[in-house]
C-alpha cells in the first residue's frame, strides 16, 4: 500500500494548492486535516512551512477573487445558487448576514474557521459594496490564520500525527469504507429532512401575483417583511403595508399581528 505521507511529501504543495482551492470555491472536500498533514510532513521530512502557508494563501486568492467577481457581476443569483447546492440554505444564509451584519467585512477573518459562513460572506462582500482591495486584505489575512493554525498544529503533533495516519493507513479499506459510509449516510438524511421541510412548506405557499389580486381586491391580509436589514439595503423595495420584522423579534412582538387576518411571511 502507498504510504499516505510519502505521496504527501513528494506532491504535497500541489495537493495543498488543489485541496484549499477547491475548498475555498465551497466544495464538499474538507482543507482542514491536509493543514494537519502537511504541518506533520514538515516536521518528520523537513519540508518548509513557510513555502506551504504561500500556497494556501495563492489558493486563497484564487478562490475569494472568483467569489467576489462572482457576487459583483451575480447578485443574489450567487446567493440563489447557493441555497440551491447547501443542505441548510435559510439557516447558512440568515447566519451570514446576521455576522456579517454585526462585524462587516471583518467577519472574513473568522469565515475559514466557520462552515458554509465563507461561502456566503465572500460573494455578499461584493453586493455590499466593499472594495476588492479591501475584500482580499481581510479575506487573505483569514486564510493565513486559519492556515498557519492547523499547520503549526501538524508540526507540533508531528510524531504522533505521523504514526495515526500510519495507523490508518493500515486499516486499509474497511477504515476509508467506514468514513464513506458515515458521510453518504449524513448526507442522505440531510437531504432528506431538507426535502421533507421544503415540501410542508410549499403547501402553505402563495404566489406574488395571487397575492397582489387579493391585496387589490380589498381582502384583509396582513403581510409581514422579514427581511434581514442587509437584503432591504440590496433591494429596498417591499410590499405596500407590510410589517418589518425580523425573525428574531417574533417572540416579543407577535401580538402587533392582527389575530383575525390571513397572514402572508415573505423574505429573501
Amino acid at each position: 500500500m502507498i504510504d499516505l505521507l510519502d505521496y504527501l511529501l513528494k506532491h504535497s504543495y500541489a495537493v495543498l494548492f488543489f485541496v484549499v482551492l477547491v475548498d475555498h470555491l465551497g466544495m464538499p472536500l474538507p482543507a482542514t486535516p491536509f493543514l494537519l498533514a502537511a504541518g506533520a510532513v514538515a516536521h518528520a521530512e523537513g519540508a518548509s512551512l513557510t513555502i506551504a502557508l504561500l500556497v494556501v494563501l495563492l489558493a486563497s486568492l484564487a478562490a475569494h477573487s472568483v467569489w467576489y467577481e462572482a457576487g459583483r457581476r451575480g447578485g443574489r443569483r450567487i446567493l440563489k445558487l447557493v441555497c440551491r447546492i447547501a443542505l441548510e440554505p435559510d439557516a447558512c444564509v440568515r447566519r451570514t448576514e446576521n455576522t456579517f451584519g454585526r462585524y462587516g467585512v471583518k467577519a472574513l477573518l473568522i469565515a475559514p474557521f466557520v462552515p458554509g459562513l465563507g461561502t456566503v460572506a465572500r460573494p455578499m462582500a461584493a453586493m455590499m459594496g466593499v472594495s476588492f482591495l479591501q475584500f482580499i486584505v481581510f479575506a487573505v489575512a483569514g486564510a493565513a490564520i486559519w492556515a498557519a493554525s492547523f499547520l503549526v498544529l501538524g508540526y507540533a503533533l508531528g510524531r504522533e500525527l505521523v504514526e495515526a495516519v500510519n495507523a490508518g493507513a493500515a486499516l486499509g479499506g474497511k477504515l476509508a469504507a467506514g468514513g464513506v459510509a458515515l458521510f453518504v449516510g449524513y448526507f442522505a438524511w440531510k437531504l432528506l429532512r431538507r426535502r421533507a421541510v421544503l415540501r410542508s412548506l410549499q403547501m402553505a405557499r402563495i404566489q406574488p401575483d395571487e397575492l397582489r389580486r387579493r391585496l387589490s381586491s380589498g381582502e384583509r391580509i396582513t403581510v409581514i417583511d422579514l427581511r434581514h436589514p442587509q437584503d432591504v439595503q440590496l433591494d429596498p423595495r417591499k410590499i405596500p403595508g407590510a410589517l418589518r420584522i425580523l425573525p428574531e423579534e417574533l417572540e416579543h412582538r407577535h401580538s402587533e399581528i392582527p389575530r383575525e387576518e390571513e397572514v402572508v411571511l415573505y423574505c429573501t
